[in-house]
């Protein structure tokens, strides 16, 4: 038993705590987890927090941060049992030296071995033990540099002075992780004996402090010059230097020279200082344009992403996207990864911002030009064999209608094949949704979805840009974390016994391009399935439903409180997040950001958009409309016939459900479908829009000129348009008739068709014509065996197009459908063959 603190101790105990309020004049920590409830501390039970080091400047930062938290404090006493401390903390190692710093060789901590080998503490006392991290300046390892001896947290024992300059330097930018709880009654309840309790402790802790602090700093990475220069010298670049040499028919030396350049054009260039200098300046930033951001489900990737090799694959909606998850996940203690920009940013001085932080820049396209292949290849395999976290965008471009574009393979096919030639540690892929309620690109989107052209890129459009974005506050951003992905399991599914592959060959494409595409779709899927619904969604998906793109007030709140209620319960996904607004407020937030104009009326008040924000609105109706697919498509069987029957309604939904699941990237397999549908009908139900007959066989709605038919016409009408351009291509197949279009023919014919009768029907939505869903619709066609390639390579046809016809009437109005088969062409058109 250790005696109760003296004179001295009680003295000493002043001294530090003087020391604190001196180092706090200067020093700022920034905790984690947030809030710190989450550590599930209970109150009236001992504990005992445990450093990974002992340091004395580490010790006065965790005392602030339990004073700030009001948490039990390091420096207070520990009574447990019998067991009385003058301290309530430990650490795991401590040095010696007074200028050569090196670790005191022990096995663990002496407070640590005192409580928990001794007999003396009583069942009812559960002792618990909290792993503390501080870090001063989290900057990734560099192996060489006066930045990283003076400035950085790293993984070297640091002396008294270097610590002293860290605080100087870094003192504002100090860290502290609080780790998970652990409890002395859960080790005793394995049945192990004090000893190997003990043992047990001690590689829980060394575990995660070596975690957390390769998850804080990154690992080591080379100096730039150094990493690029053994780029070149490997032996596969060698040989692609020698083939490039004698395909150009130009001497070695220039190629080399030539492959020296693409590593130097593709390399990122780290920088700590300016990350620093970047957070700074961001949280300005943010605070500035929007009223908040907010991050979903960040603990379920905190407690999985330690120990793996992180592939950050969040939607593109904005040039804000990158900048913006690399500041979360530095405000939340993750080193920001390394970016896959594309070449069309590495302009002068700016080019040079991004490498510094963290950027590394790629070509559109590289697959004629193999020497940047193999050096791009390398440097990007040199990465995760470092363990660096990356982070790319699959969709290869930003989003301009707010749906999720068809993954670009080349990113995550090269990340498997660097996987399996050195499959060190295990890759994980991170889908990640990002919803604005207001983008800074809306004017350049609405020009481009006009017809503009796409602007090139340059200093003067970023100055302006800056300037205009920085005139306005854009709202609430929300970025979800889904769920992630796990390489190696992915590759089991696939491929049992992938391990024994051979690592010095490239695998077979029988072996990778079914895994790449299976990882493409489930990461897709899974960011549509951590969607947030914020109040601009919501407004849109009303508003656009009407034609005149204006609703009652009183309609327009009764439509949002169906989709209030409706989405919730929804059988989509856990993970789903919804605005915690209120109908009112939901209304009065879109006339705040200028979304929305109300109306006076003596017979009531109309909520009304201005036909220039009907484009930008359609982006964030689009934002959820994998939600709100099938809930529509149940709804539009009710347009034009109050009874239909169960079977009649699955029977549809299995025939067009699988063409909107390749576009929408919705979850359920086929097979699973009449489940859903059942569960969409019961809620459809319980909401009062329709009530199910003649015990369950047939589903009736309200009816005609009734407040609940109203509604759920105002539901159908979200994914009318989506329908229709499935019947555009039917229409133009039978029109043609089998044998007759190749595929370039089809996707021109159905897009000039859909173009006409946009304008026509006066459609602001500009994906309507969209030449890349119809390829995916005809591709998806072809995949379910609903069109077929004769020797011509021309589409042949049967009874499956003629059922989507049948199917269409009791959907599409006889307006729509009599347009769509005036409109559809028989046979290309000379202006036509001469543009192909």
């Amino acid at each position: 038993m250790i005696e109760a603190p003296n004179f001295w101790i009680r003295l000493h105990f002043w001294w530090l705590q003087l020391l604190r309020k001196i180092l706090h004049l200067w020093v700022r920590a920034r905790s984690e987890p947030q809030p710190l409830t989450e550590l599930d501390i209970s109150p009236g039970q001992p504990i005992c927090y445990v450093l990974e080091s002992y340091a004395l400047s580490s010790l006065l930062i965790l005392e602030q941060a339990c004073r700030d938290h009001n948490l039990p404090l390091p420096l207070t006493p520990l009574e447990v049992g019998d067991i009385k401390l003058h301290r309530s903390y430990g650490a795991l190692h401590r040095f010696q030296g007074i200028v050569l710093r090196h670790k005191r060789p022990r096995r663990s901590s002496e407070v640590l071995r005192l409580l928990l080998t001794s007999e003396k503490i009583p069942e009812n006392q559960d002792l618990q033990i909290v792993p503390v991290t501080v870090l001063v300046g989290r900057a990734p390892e560099e192996e060489v540099g006066l930045t990283k001896i003076l400035f950085s947290e790293n993984w070297e024992v640091a002396g008294r002075f270097r610590r002293l300059l860290s605080l100087f330097v870094n003192g504002r930018g100090t860290f502290i992780r609080f780790g998970q709880t652990l409890r002395l009654s859960e080790f005793r309840a394995d049945g192990l004996d004090d000893q190997r309790i003990l043992r047990k402790c001690n590689r829980i802790l060394r575990t995660h402090f070596r975690r957390v602090r390769t998850a804080a700093i990154g690992p080591d990475r080379s100096h730039r010059r150094t990493l690029l220069d053994n780029i070149i010298k490997r032996d596969v670049v060698q040989d692609a230097i020698e083939a490039h040499a004698r395909k150009a028919e130009i001497p070695r030396a220039e190629a080399q020279q030539e492959a020296s350049r693409c590593a130097h054009e593709i390399a990122a260039n780290y920088s700590y200082t300016f990350i620093r200098s970047c957070e700074i300046l961001l949280s300005w930033f943010w605070s500035r344009i929007y009223r908040g951001v907010e991050v979903h489900h960040f603990k379920e990737f905190q407690q999985t992403a330690p120990g793996h090799e992180v592939i950050y694959v969040p939607c593109h909606r904005s040039h804000i996207d990158y900048l913006l998850l690399s500041f979360i996940l530095y405000q939340r203690g993750f080193v920001p990864p390394h970016v896959a920009a594309g070449v069309n940013l590495n302009l002068p001085i700016l080019g040079s911002f991004i490498r510094r932080g963290g950027g590394f820049f790629l070509r559109r396209s590289f697959r004629s030009q193999a020497l940047y292949a193999t050096v791009f290849n390398e440097y990007l395999s040199t990465l995760l064999g470092r363990g660096v976290h990356i982070e790319y965008f699959i969709e290869g471009t930003r989003s301009r209608t707010g749906r999720l574009l068809p993954a670009k393979a080349g990113m995550l096919a090269m990340t498997v094949k660097a996987f399996l030639r050195s499959p060190k540690r295990p890759v994980l892929f991170q889908p990640i949704y990002i919803g604005y309620e207001a983008l800074v690109e809306g004017r350049s989107y609405q020009k481009e979805l006009s017809g503009s052209a796409k602007r090139k890129e340059s200093w003067w459009d970023l100055i302006t840009s800056v300037f205009n974005i920085l005139r306005r506050n854009y709202g609430q951003v929300n970025v979800s974390f889904g769920q992630p992905i796990m390489l190696s399991e992915l590759l089991t599914e696939h491929h049992a016994g992938w391990e024994k592959l051979p690592q010095d060959e490239p695998p077979k494409p029988g072996i990778l391009n079914p895994v790449v595409d299976d990882i493409a779709q489930r990461i897709m899927v899974n960011i549509n399935r951590s969607a947030h619904v914020n109040p601009i969604n919501l407004l849109a998906i009303c508003l656009l439903a009407s034609r005149q793109r204006a609703l009652d007030e009183q309609d327009l709140s009764d439509l949002l409180n169906v989709y209030l209620k409706l989405l919730p319960e929804l059988p989509y996904s856990d993970s789903i997040t919804i605005t915690g607004k209120d109908v009112s407020a939901i209304i009065q937030y879109g006339l705040d950001l200028n979304v929305l104009i109300r109306q006076d009326h003596a017979l009531g008040n109309i909520i009304h958009i201005e036909p220039k924000q009907a484009i930008l609105l359609s982006y964030f109706r689009n934002n959820i409309a994998h939600l709100i697919a099938v809930p529509s498509l149940i709804a539009s069987c009710f347009l034009h016939t109050q009874v239909v029957k169960r079977q009649r309604l699955i029977d549809i939904c299995l025939s067009v459900y699988p063409l909107l699941r390749n576009e929408l990237f919705l979850p359920w397999a086929d097979v699973a479908l009449e489940d859903v549908v059942d569960a969409h009908l019961g809620i459809f139900e319980l909401l009062g829009l329709i009530q199910e007959v003649d015990s369950g066989k047939r589903y009736q709605r309200a009816t005609g000129g009734s407040r609940e038919a109203y509604l759920l016409r105002l539901i159908a009408q979200s994914l009318l348009q989506t329908l229709e351009r499935i019947y555009i291509t039917v229409a133009v197949l039978e029109k043609n008739g089998s044998g007759t279009l190749s595929r370039r023919d089809l996707e021109k014919l159905c897009q000039q068709s859909a173009e006409r009768l946009s304008i026509l029907h006066q459609f602001e939505a500009p994906e309507f014509a969209d030449k890349v869903l119809f390829k995916q619709l005809i591709e998806q066609m072809l995949d379910m065996s609903m069109l077929q390639r004769d020797e011509e390579s021309r589409f042949i046809f049967g009874q499956a197009l003629a059922q989507l016809n049948i199917d269409a009437k009791l959907i599409l109005s006889k307006e729509i459908r009599h347009s769509i088969l005036q409109l559809a062409p028989r046979k290309l058109t000379p202006q036509l063959e001469n543009d192909g």
